[in-house]
């Protein structure tokens, strides 16, 4: 199963603290979706706030991506600069 790690604090509020999930998706879309059934909220948080990487890679647009059961996904803070 993939599993997901969370950095920073911004979903926190959704995870009760929790920074690392085990989750059954096949794709990062439903990585998002499968986040906001355990955590409600936390699926527009992702989507919004945060960057991805996914086995090392980092994604602009990730929607795509297929994960593998060994995938391991960085959810991270987006940096917000001008």
């Amino acid at each position: 199963m993939p599993t997901v790690f969370i950095s920073g604090s911004s979903c926190r509020q959704f995870t009760g603290g929790r920074t690392e999930f085990k989750v059954q998706a096949t794709s990062f879309r439903r990585l998002v979706t499968e986040l906001d059934q355990m955590c409600p909220g936390l699926g527009h948080q992702v989507e919004e706030g945060m960057a991805v990487a996914i086995d090392g890679e980092i994604f602009q647009d990730a929607y795509g991506v297929e994960l593998r059961p060994d995938s391991e996904i960085f959810l991270i803070p987006k940096i917000a600069g001008g």
